[in-house]
């Protein structure tokens, strides 16, 4: 019955809302941008900002969330570019998203600190979908990928790495269970690896072997020279449809919904990090930044419960946003250490068990200090 009068509700209100805000909303962020910055844009720090227009993110994107005491520039960017930026290109971004698992290599592994991490995980995906077999290899479980080959887009890169650690996990089969077939050419809708040495080096302790030159994932699915492909997003195969490819876990929502059931742990694929000259020079600017993100993401939120229905194409959108918040609770894309802790955890206990860091990292060491203890209410 709740669901149904928040939704009749919006409804009502639909016509009302959506005339006014074209002449409200601009007013509105132009007053919470005055509130939250104290200034009227003179004196104040020029910022720039790189990453997605995630729903989430794109308020500071637009302008409509400012970040107090700055003038900011936001910069729409694809992860691939992103991390490149980072690790071997410019550095002149202020704040920039980043691929977790790529930073934290560097991190432990070369001292990399020319970026700081801010407890900000902008990208969050659940993996179990992940996985997809070719149907006339017989592999109906996880335990059935022991002894096959398997195709990756490079190896650690952060959807990969959670895979694995997954498998491991939940499924009791270890990376050294299987053969990969690491192949160079991404076969998927959009880049998705970053631009790190770390994303190309290998365990010493894995079977494993360079793709041919010129094929992807699907090529190698398709020949039968693989029996699976990880992907971080989606092969071509399967984004056309090929009827001898399919995902492991048909009904992945399902695996999902009852990993994050037993776990407690949303998968973290990208945070966000800031310049460590300007951490230090600024030492106010990491808090600000991260407030900055966590109005932006309230105020996703709620265009989601009482609008987005409306503007989405997708018919059910209001029960999965209703039955997300039923299951997650209602800051289900939660930022903070303390609200990730889990997840944080595991994800440094993969990287060590999985052979890709040199030791353990351990938490607390990861971010800025001054945002170790700050709230995504």
């Amino acid at each position: 019955m709740t669901e149904l009068k928040s939704t009749t509700s919006s409804r009502r209100c639909f016509l009302k809302s959506t005339t006014a805000s074209a002449v409200s909303l601009p007013l509105i962020a132009a007053a919470a941008n005055a509130q939250e910055n104290g200034t009227s844009g003179q004196g104040e720090l020029p910022v720039t900002i790189a990453g997605y227009p995630y729903e989430r993110v794109r308020a500071i994107q637009d302008g409509k969330i400012g970040v107090a005491g700055c003038q900011v520039q936001f910069e729409t960017s694809r992860i691939g570019e992103l991390n490149q930026h980072v690790f071997t290109g410019a550095r002149t971004r202020d704040v920039t998203e980043v691929g977790l698992i790529p930073y934290l290599l560097a991190f432990c592994n070369d001292e990399f600190r020319d970026y700081l991490l801010l407890p900000l995980f902008v990208l969050k995906v659940f993996r179990h979908k992940s996985i997809f077999v070719h149907t006339d290899k017989g592999i109906r479980k996880p335990e059935d990928l022991r002894g096959r080959k398997v195709a990756t887009v490079g190896y650690s890169s952060s959807g990969l790495t959670w895979i694995r650690g997954i498998l491991n996990d939940e499924y009791g089969v270890a990376p050294e269970d299987i053969h990969w077939v690491i192949t160079s050419k991404d076969s998927g809708q959009e880049q998705t690896g970053g631009v790190s040495k770390w994303e190309k080096v290998l365990p010493t302790n894995l079977s494993a072997t360079r793709a041919p030159a010129g094929k992807d994932e699907s090529d190698l699915l398709l020949e039968g020279q693989v029996d699976a492909i990880f992907h971080p997003a989606e092969p071509q195969a399967y984004v056309e449809r090929h009827p001898k490819v399919k995902r492991l876990f048909m009904d992945c929502r399902k695996v999902e919904r009852a990993y994050f059931e037993k776990t407690g742990i949303f998968p973290i694929m990208h945070s966000v990090a800031i310049r460590q000259d300007m951490a230090e020079s600024q030492p106010w600017l990491a808090r600000a930044v991260f407030n900055a993100y966590c109005r932006a993401k309230q105020l996703d939120y709620d265009e989601s419960r009482k609008i987005r229905w409306a503007y989405s194409s997708l018919p059910w959108y209001g029960q999965e946003f209703n039955e997300t918040v039923e299951l997650m609770g209602q800051n289900f894309y939660s930022y903070g250490v303390e609200q990730n802790q889990k997840a944080l955890e595991a994800v440094c206990r993969y990287l060590y068990q999985q052979g890709l860091a040199k030791r353990k990292l351990t938490v607390e060491e990861l971010f800025v200090e001054s945002t170790l203890t700050l709230k995504d209410a």
